[in-house]
């Protein structure tokens, strides 16, 4: 889990101050945070799909994961104020670093015909969010005892003032960008 942060310290900072002319070492872009969040729309009707991706994303992340409850009332999908319709988990620190190297060099691969992530999938101040389609590329998901197929996303929430700084911060961690 250390592997990440090393690299982090020892190759990336020294590259990226001489790439964008940073003055300060404090100048430099890292990783605040990483959050995962599934949306269930069908735990309208039936709780147990989502307490099964509740139970998942603990498993993956090694972080128990919190029960999101609807805002507002919505009538047309007989939703109503309070009801559970997700999950999230935030990540900082170790966890954080351990997650990421585990999610770029074990889980990405796993994504079938996979070309590589978008790079426009910033949001204008560095921070990136994608979209994975199933939760069994990740290695701790035991396939026989997956009650649903589900997707999630993720954000990696960055310290960058721009899409550039975040881009390359990102590249030099290992995520595969598509050409």
């Amino acid at each position: 889990m250390e592997r990440l942060r090393e690299k982090y310290n020892n190759e990336i900072i020294p590259q990226m101050m001489k790439d964008f002319s940073y003055k300060s070492i404090m100048q430099v872009p890292k990783i605040k945070s990483i959050v995962l969040n599934v949306g269930m729309g069908e735990a309208i009707q039936d709780i147990k799909p989502l307490e099964s991706a509740a139970k998942e994303l603990t498993t993956i992340t090694g972080q128990a994961a919190v029960i999101t409850r609807a805002k507002k009332s919505i009538a047309g999908f007989k939703l109503r104020e309070g009801m559970p319709i997700g999950c999230r988990v935030t990540l900082r620190g170790e966890r954080m670093y351990g997650f990421l190297d585990k999610f770029i060099s074990l889980a990405l691969p796993r994504i079938r015909d996979f070309q590589g992530v978008s790079a426009k999938s910033f949001d204008g101040r560095g921070n990136y969010a994608f979209g994975v389609k199933e939760q069994i590329i990740f290695p701790e998901i035991n396939f026989d005892k997956v009650a649903s197929i589900h997707g999630m996303d993720i954000v990696i929430v960055t310290s960058a003032k721009t899409n550039e700084e975040g881009k390359a911060l990102l590249k030099y961690l290992g995520m595969p960008f598509k050409k």
